[in-house]
């Protein structure tokens, strides 16, 4: 396979190598689908799924970068193809395309109780869209002097705070789309931001390896957390706002971990989750279930979504999503569904299933 990639890729366009790779992805997934049960004596079972999930027409044409939940029955992914697709992940329908960006869609957040998400892009814009609203931005926020890599609005919906790569952070006011607040740090290549819910603080990844929490009120650095080994790819603060996950990058299983940290008291570092073999690109607290074990989800570029038992960090389920390439974004959809992101075969539904143990099974691709 590495010897085909060589072959193709100095000969063919990028969207025809990708629909190429897309249509392998498809052929692999239904040829092998394995799945790891992690059991207490220590042995990992290995499974090998031979039901093909659904194949819905492909939202995208190309690479998708990010997926993010808009609500119980719609997301929003975005990706090179520099289109924003509002999806009905229940029932395989694409719902409106939104476009506007002139170079690939990186980071999306959505507005909670809305039809309303933004967009960033390497095109170092944001746009502002309305599911309602006509097929025009409603905003275009410009400030950045490079690609906009991180997107977080406020609990409240009135701000917006974001990141680039040319080190610095702006807040919006999201009513007038007029920057509030702006602030830069030198070597603080910005990967993600996220919101802590119910508080003014903001946590930020970085290049720089290292995490960052931010204050909204002036747009200063309360607090910065130890410096890992690697680089920081994203961050997730949990519902309740007392703890966040970060992920790193890596390879061959140096780095390529995710870790906990307390964002209440000590603020230092409660768990690590070793266990994948490339870059760990995205990871999501899992909604309380009927199990009582809280549980984190991550998904890396080994083309795995791994589920971790957040106070040990043992990993208890794997799923191995052949042919999609490298996972670039995981998001809730409900208290039993993920979707993930990928490079050749756009969005994964996943579904998670007590009912006989722990297991993690893919239904759909889109």
């Amino acid at each position: 396979m590495l010897l085909l990639d060589d072959q193709l890729k100095p000969d063919l366009p990028q969207e025809v190598f990708c629909r190429l790779w897309a249509v392998m992805g498809k052929l692999q997934s239904k040829l092998r689908h394995s799945t790891y049960i992690y059991r207490p004596d220590g042995v990992i079972e290995e499974r090998v799924q031979t039901n093909a999930s659904q194949e819905y027409t492909p939202a995208h044409v190309d690479t998708v970068s990010v997926v993010a939940t808009l609500n119980s029955d719609l997301c929003i992914s975005g990706g090179k193809d520099k289109t924003a697709v509002a999806y009905n992940w229940k029932t395989g329908h694409v719902v409106k395309r939104f476009t506007g960006h002139e170079r690939e869609i990186t980071k999306i957040a959505c507005i909670p109780k809305s039809n309303q998400f933004f967009s960033a892009s390497r095109d170092k814009t944001v746009l502002m869209w309305d599911l309602q609203g006509s097929s025009q931005p409603r905003q275009q926020l410009s400030g950045h002097a490079m690609v906009v890599t991180g997107l977080a609005v406020s609990p409240d919906s009135s701000q917006l705070c974001t990141g680039s790569r040319d080190n610095s952070l702006l807040l919006w006011d999201v009513g007038t789309g007029q920057c509030v607040e702006n602030t830069s740090v030198s070597r603080n290549l910005v990967t993600h931001l996220c919101w802590v819910p119910r508080e003014p603080y903001i946590v930020q990844t970085s290049e720089d390896k290292t995490i960052r929490l931010w204050d909204s009120r002036g747009l200063q650095v309360a607090h910065v957390f130890p410096t890992k080994q690697h680089i920081q790819t994203h961050c997730e603060v949990s519902m309740d706002g007392h703890t966040c996950i970060s992920c790193s990058s890596g390879f061959g299983g140096e780095g390529c971990e995710a870790t906990l940290w307390d964002l209440r008291q000590t603020r230092d570092r409660i768990c690590e989750y070793k266990g994948h073999f490339q870059t760990v690109a995205s990871c999501v607290f899992l909604p309380k279930s009927t199990a009582l074990t809280p549980m984190i989800a991550t998904s890396a570029y080994d083309s795995k979504v791994k589920i971790w038992n957040q106070d040990t960090g043992a990993c208890l389920f794997t799923l191995s999503l052949d042919g999609s390439g490298p996972l670039t974004s995981l998001a809730v959809g409900d208290i039993t569904s993920l979707l993930c992101a990928s490079f050749y075969r756009g969005v994964h539904l996943l579904r998670v299933n007590h009912s006989r143990g722990l297991e993690l099974q893919e239904v759909a691709a889109f």
